[in-house]
């Protein structure tokens, strides 16, 4: 009999989050799960890690049984220390979610859900980031769903060297979502704004707020994916290089040293 897999699960929005609770539930159906998350909020950290102090694992029990490892760092914090010293063995697979906030677009920049998730795959392990759109009664069952079957390919496929499996799904019933879209990462920006108050000893402080600006309509993005009511999956990976300017850049650029 083949044994069962073996799944780190982490996340950004904290150890005590429903989201990560659904995922483990869903993912304890076929696999030997770890939990080793934040143990506060920790979202749009992106990928920070902790070198000027230490860090601290504690054991986090919910409904009198224990949960996992809460870990006072960041996703890349949880992750690493994970993989690198609390886990008896390294795991067959990583994911990250379920994040309360779609991932998509520049956002992946900035998510602490996909840096967990990325993490995993610089250490060599397959990872998936799984995120649902934000609504004021978040429903993560579609989505722990998803992310449970997506898991058992992977465990059984694999991935491609250096590739993340960025999901996002839409909050919509299970019944109203119409199936899933392989997709690209689109393209936006973040028309930020920083309101200016006073706290109550008369000192500034400034608070961000901004709206997504989409720059990208086409069909096989994952913004519009999800807007026309599909799952997207998107595979991304951590080579930031831009391989055509590279080579424009050999060809016609002569600076002088």
């Amino acid at each position: 009999m083949k044994p069962k897999p073996h799944i780190l699960v982490s996340n950004d929005d904290g150890i005590d989050a429903e989201g990560l609770y659904v995922l483990v539930k869903a993912l304890k159906r076929f696999a030997n799960v770890s939990v080793v998350a934040p143990s506060i909020q920790q979202s749009a950290v992106g990928h920070a890690i902790t070198v000027r102090t230490p860090l601290r694992a504690h054991k986090f029990y919910r409904d009198g049984k224990l949960f996992g490892y809460a870990v006072d760092g960041t996703p890349a914090d949880c992750v690493k220390l994970a993989i690198r010293t609390l886990l008896r063995a390294k795991p067959d697979l990583v994911i990250s979610g379920i994040n309360d906030g779609l991932n998509t677009a520049v956002n992946v920049i900035y998510s602490g859900t996909v840096s967990a998730a990325t993490e995993g795959t610089i250490l060599g392990i397959p990872s998936i980031a799984v995120s649902l759109e934000s609504t004021r009664k978040p429903n993560f069952k579609p989505a722990a769903k998803i992310a449970m079957s997506i898991a058992k390919f992977v465990c059984r496929e694999s991935l491609p060297k250096d590739t993340v499996l960025n999901i996002n799904v839409p909050a919509l019933p299970a019944a109203k979502i119409k199936g899933i879209m392989f997709t690209r990462q689109g393209r936006s920006r973040w028309d930020d704004e920083f309101f200016q108050r006073k706290d109550p000893r008369n000192r500034d402080y400034y608070w961000l707020a901004g709206k997504m600006q989409i720059l990208d309509h086409e069909e096989d993005v994952d913004q519009v994916a999800l807007r026309h009511g599909y799952i997207s999956i998107t595979p991304i990976h951590f080579d930031l290089t831009h391989y055509k300017f590279l080579e424009t850049m050999r060809a016609e650029w002569h600076v002088e040293t």
